[in-house]
């Protein structure tokens, strides 16, 4: 196996919009970032991946861009771009930018003369076609509600969005767009920029006539799924970027992948493919809903272990994993997947210790090193994101789904939920913004923020600033072989790293309440000593009363 920094580091997910506000205008912006760059490196991270800061009206926060060569005016210019760029890479931090090339905004230049005749030079950026019986050419529906075409009045025909109408797919069967898209990652990377995450990078083949899709019980359009994801040439392309621009370069990539089985998976980020490095998969993303997001379905833990050991077995030999709870699109994890009431700091150090303590590459989404939660906000209109709003007017105001069915399913589920601002502080807003922020600071900010972590020892933040730090420092971490104990337990996840003589044994436990707990077999009557806990006051012994979300990695 390969050893890279890619696979070594730890990367922090830096959602600009809600970082830091330098200008008091209620949005974070680069020199916010720039200002907090010392907190990056206190943390120890090594790798942060920005969100889009391209220039974009904002339909989908950044992810519908207009000039992919210039930075968005609410969060500054080039040269405070290329400040952020230096700043992070005298502090041994390396920056991966967002690559959103399924689609661009209408607004592109491309797009703009896209739309105006059938014979414009650059019509075929995107994907056009004639109605049927006056509905759109096939029955797709979009990923944000209603239907994935949109009539264009100028040429009497539709252009597919997979996403917001103002997303626009791009053709990737069009040379000429393919090189566009070239042209301006060497832009980037020119500029020294580390790598690029892959916005729904396997979206981007399409199958030939774009045949209708399955609809679903209950489903108002057909699924694209079977016809754009994965599709027909994109392997084909991802080794043509690889060969054009990729392997001209020192860096990182990790696609976006909905819908992908390891095997799938393997095809992708393969050592030998020449494709990408790693990717996001979002099996056990999915886990506790049932069809749309908002549905909530219980599961049992399990189930949650079945999917997190195929994935690591798996990529054992060839590929690599991506380790995440949370993201931009998820809820925060703490309140997800542990408590976010009484044992908020136990379960958070818990869930920390398993992503950091598996073979792949840890990813920290901004505010869960201090074990920020998921919000509620009584009224739909303090909530920003497109896919909430458009599924409220769509569920709720269709008839569909009750106001407050739908809404116990955005508190759970809503991506809102991680983009509420940073907690810096309790002085008003959590120190985010000296304006009024663009979405609303969650109102425990007066416990749960940075300066509270910081000045606690036993804090979530110190908690994770050992985790990166330990696996700075043991390749068992980062190399060691995975191996799972007792997968039928429905309350412990328990699994052995083994490299070069060293084992570390992991003990995690998901409930809220003590559990007895024997260790496996081949450990007992060894002698090993506490790597990391989250709790004080441990001893190993071959029967472990584990308290409340313990977490404890014993190393032989």
């Amino acid at each position: 196996m390969k050893k890279t920094w890619w696979k070594e580091g730890v990367v922090y997910q830096l959602y600009p919009r809600s970082f830091k506000d330098s200008n008091g205008d209620g949005i974070g912006d680069i020199r916010g970032v720039i200002q907090k760059l010392d907190y990056l490196k206190e943390l120890g991270v090594s790798i942060v991946w920005l969100n889009p800061v391209y220039k974009s009206p904002n339909d989908d926060m950044g992810y519908d861009i207009s000039d992919y060569r210039n930075i968005m005016d609410e969060f500054g210019t080039m040269e405070d771009f290329n400040e952020l760029l230096e700043g992070m890479h005298e502090r041994g931090i390396k920056l991966v930018m967002d690559l959103v090339v399924n689609h661009s905004s209408d607004e592109h230049e491309w797009f703009v003369e896209s739309r105006k005749s059938k014979d414009n030079p650059y019509r075929d950026y995107y994907i056009w076609g004639k109605g049927k019986d006056g509905n759109p050419p096939n029955n797709w529906g979009s990923v944000f509600s209603g239907s994935a075409w949109q009539y264009d009045e100028t040429t009497d025909e539709y252009f597919l969005h997979l996403f917001s109408k103002k997303q626009p797919d791009l053709n990737w069967e069009n040379e000429k767009v393919r090189k566009e898209v070239y042209d301006m990652m060497k832009f980037w990377f020119d500029k020294g920029v580390d790598g690029f995450r892959m916005d729904v990078i396997n979206f981007i083949s399409k199958v030939p006539g774009l045949p209708d899709g399955h609809v679903w019980p209950g489903a108002l359009y057909g699924d694209f799924g079977a016809h754009s994801l994965n599709g027909p040439r994109i392997h084909e392309f991802l080794q043509e970027m690889n060969k054009e621009v990729l392997s001209k370069y020192d860096v990182m990539t990790v696609g976006e992948c909905p819908g992908v089985s390891p095997d799938m998976a393997k095809e992708y980020v393969g050592e030998n493919r020449n494709e990408m490095n790693m990717l996001f998969q979002f099996e056990h993303m999915g886990i506790d809903t049932d069809g749309p997001k908002w549905n909530y379905k219980h599961w049992e833990l399990p189930e949650f272990k079945t999917i997190m050991t195929k994935w690591q077995v798996e990529l054992e030999d060839d590929g690599w994993n991506s380790l995440y709870l949370n993201n931009h699109d998820q809820p925060r994890m703490v309140s997800r997947f542990g408590d976010d009431k009484k044992y908020r700091v136990e379960s958070a150090k818990m869930l920390a210790t398993m992503l950091h303590t598996m073979k792949g590459t840890p990813y920290v989404f901004q505010g869960e090193e201090i074990g920020m939660t998921n919000v509620k906000f009584e009224d739909i209109n303090d909530y920003k994101d497109l896919e909430i709003l458009n599924a409220y007017d769509e569920l709720v105001k269709g008839g569909i789904m009750k106001k407050e069915d739908f809404m116990a399913g955005v508190y759970r589920m809503g991506r809102d939920n991680a983009r509420t601002p940073i907690q810096w502080d309790n002085s008003e807003n959590g120190g985010f913004t000296t304006g009024t922020p663009w979405l609303k600071v969650n109102p425990n900010y007066e416990e749960i923020n940075v300066k509270n972590a910081l000045g606690d020892k036993d804090s979530i933040f110190y908690y994770y600033k050992k985790l990166i730090s330990l696996r700075k420092d043991n390749e068992v971490m980062v190399y060691g072989k995975f191996t799972e104990f007792d997968k039928d337990h429905l309350k412990v996840y328990c699994y052995k790293r083994e490299w070069e003589g060293e084992t570390l044994l992991v003990i995690l436990n998901f409930k809220g309440e003590e559990v007895s707990y024997h260790i496996p077999e081949e450990f007992k009557g060894r002698n090993g000593e506490i790597f990391i806990s989250n709790y004080k006051d441990i001893e190993v012994e071959d029967e472990m009363k584990l308290r409340p979300f313990e977490a404890v990695v014993i190393k032989y």
